[in-house]
């Protein structure tokens, strides 16, 4: 009788449902919470009794402190650059009629399929000491100094033209939802151009601008690819200081600060982004909205002056692409000395990459990587979804503020926090160690796109129509073959496009990767970064422009995957 008992608890659902709900919690404490605590035990408990000696370390450190100056003083200059630059092509290509807007479009978009590493080692092997365009320059002006392009100024030119993607994507839906009949009004009133823009047209995108802001000072502080590889040894930000301090034990406790530090800046900074929405009251006085029709600069020279700021713009868009697509077909002559020879072009590169398994083994370990983790990550957005959809207590209260953890975080206060606690056994993970195995990058990159797909996954699960379930379980349908049968397969084509955009995320990803990488299995974004550096052979080079050509190519499929079909249907 206690035989059939056991049985029937075993193979009951309630069971699986158990074991499954426990495996969330389990991870969800083990990852996402108990990590950035221990940072702070190992910050002032490092020796068992609570001390300030990593506050004095830091203070004492000329350094650090000026890798924090570095971080701020970036922040604050790519509020004002990249604000200026991102609603300048964003009224270029959707508020004046400029001609040529579809091809200017393309090119400002190129940041969405080029961005992060990819993109800051482009922008030094076309403007670097060896780069094409400084070559150019030196052949126009011989006394040109060839190591123009690092430090401070070189880091604020590569992020502003990289941070605007948030602009073309959010900046121009906002100016879109404009109501035409405000701006005609203005018109008719005898406003200028000028006076309707400023005064009509950047007050509707406020709300927007301010958003975009935060996350330009939060970029700001956490950059990592553009100061490591054209800050030069005069500008280091506090991720570049994080990285080389946490290869120490004895300078562990000053990596934790310095990213509890950034970390406290991005839940102040997006603690006050949540108030100021909150407050905000950003309605439209209009009833019926017109659609907004481009407005034509009626000043002659300003006409001119918007046209030649428009492609100006747009060549240092699409330049940096260009020569990378053009040299990746080039030999390693030409790469190391920036010339281009039409009789050296050659299919090598490519045909090397795909047949060698040594150049490809970085290729594959991404894919690998990127694939598991987006498989690993839906499938928890799933169940945790499946179980804020069907519970609401106290406890998917927790469960939900606890998988959103991470997007209050910075990704190198996520990385600390695993190494400081994982790199000695730990009860929670069965005594084992975490560190230096090639689990700890897939555990990092499952833990920061839980946010985003938790977000995403879970609006499809609320816009599901409750009485589908309702029937099923009338038809004594079982809660996991009505979830398999029924609910699935309407949320999935918005799931797959969430794993298409992790997928994307995780590929060339360096920021987390530089932290946790396993030195045998070496990503894309970590190989990449490699071939910017002095003694970076020339055929890593060449690999590394065959490498960022089919990352854009990839990234270009992924987003008309998600994007452009949903455009067309």
């Amino acid at each position: 009788m206690i035989v059939e008992k056991i049985k029937t608890v075993l193979t009951s659902n309630k069971l699986s449902t158990f074991i499954l709900y426990g495996l969330i919690a389990w991870f969800v404490i083990t990852f996402l919470i108990y990590p950035n605590i221990n940072v702070y035990y190992e910050i002032f408990f490092s020796d068992g009794k609570f001390s300030f000696e990593a506050v004095e370390k830091l203070l004492s450190s000329e350094r650090a402190m000026r890798s924090l100056y570095n971080s701020f003083l970036l922040a604050v200059s790519l509020i004002i650059t990249v604000n200026i630059i991102g609603v300048a092509l964003v009224l270029f290509v959707e508020y004046f009629d400029i001609k040529g807007a579809k091809i200017l479009r393309l090119g400002y978009f190129t940041t969405l399929i080029y961005s992060g590493v990819v993109l800051v080692s482009g922008y030094k092997f076309v403007y670097g000491e060896h780069g094409y365009m400084t070559k150019l320059l030196t052949s126009l002006f011989p006394a040109f100094d060839t190591t123009w392009f690092q430090g401070y100024w070189a880091v604020l030119f590569v992020m502003t033209f990289a941070c605007t993607s948030n602009h073309i994507l959010f900046l121009s839906n906002a100016i879109r939802k404009i109501d035409f009949q405000t701006v005609e009004a203005a018109k008719n009133m005898g406003a200028s151009t000028f006076y309707i823009l400023w005064r009509v047209v950047l007050p509707v995108l406020k709300p927007t601008l301010f958003a975009l802001t935060i996350l330009l000072f939060l970029t700001g502080l956490a950059a990592t690819s553009a100061p490591l590889i054209v800050g030069g040894t005069g500008f280091q930000t506090i991720t570049p200081m994080i990285l080389t301090f946490s290869k120490s034990l004895t300078s562990r406790d000053l990596a934790a600060l310095l990213a509890l530090i950034l970390g406290l800046a991005t839940i102040i900074l997006l603690s006050i982004m949540i108030r100021f929405e909150r407050k905000g009251n950003f309605i439209s006085v209009s009833k019926v909205k017109s659609e907004l029709v481009k407005q034509k600069i009626n000043s002659k020279i300003g006409n001119v002056a918007a046209h030649v700021i428009a492609y100006f713009l747009f060549l240092i868009y699409v330049i940096p692409v260009i020569l990378i697509v053009v040299f990746s077909f080039t030999d390693v002559q030409s790469i190391s000395t920036a010339t281009l020879d039409l009789s050296r072009f050659t299919l090598d590169n490519y045909i090397t990459v795909f047949s060698s398994m040594a150049a490809f083994k970085p290729y594959l370990v991404s894919i690998s990587y990127a694939a598991l983790a987006s498989v690993t990550v839906v499938a928890i957005g799933l169940i945790a979804s499946r179980i804020l959809h069907k519970y609401k207590n106290k406890w998917t209260n927790v469960l939900e503020y606890s998988l959103l953890i991470p997007w209050m975080l910075p990704s190198t206060l996520i990385a600390i926090g695993l190494i400081v606690t994982f790199n000695t056994p730990r009860l929670i993970i069965g005594n084992t160690i975490l560190v230096g195995t090639v689990w700890m990058l897939f555990i990092a990159y499952v833990i920061v796109h839980i946010p985003f797909t938790l977000r995403m996954v879970k609006a499809s699960f609320f816009s599901l129509d409750s009485n589908l379930e309702d029937a099923a379980k009338n038809l004594g349908a079982k809660p996991f073959y009505t979830f398999r049968k029924v609910l699935l397969p309407i949320i999935l084509p918005s799931t797959l496009a969430v794993l298409a955009l992790n997928f994307n995320g995780i590929l060339a990803d360096y920021d987390l990767t530089v932290f946790l990488y396993h030195p045998v299995y070496q990503p894309l974004g970590v190989v990449i970064k490699n071939s910017t550096d002095a003694t970076a052979s020339v055929d890593a080079k060449a690999f590394s422009l065959v490498y960022s050509v089919i990352l854009m190519i990839m990234s270009a499929l992924i987003l008309y995957f998600v994007y452009g079909r949903k455009s067309k249907s």
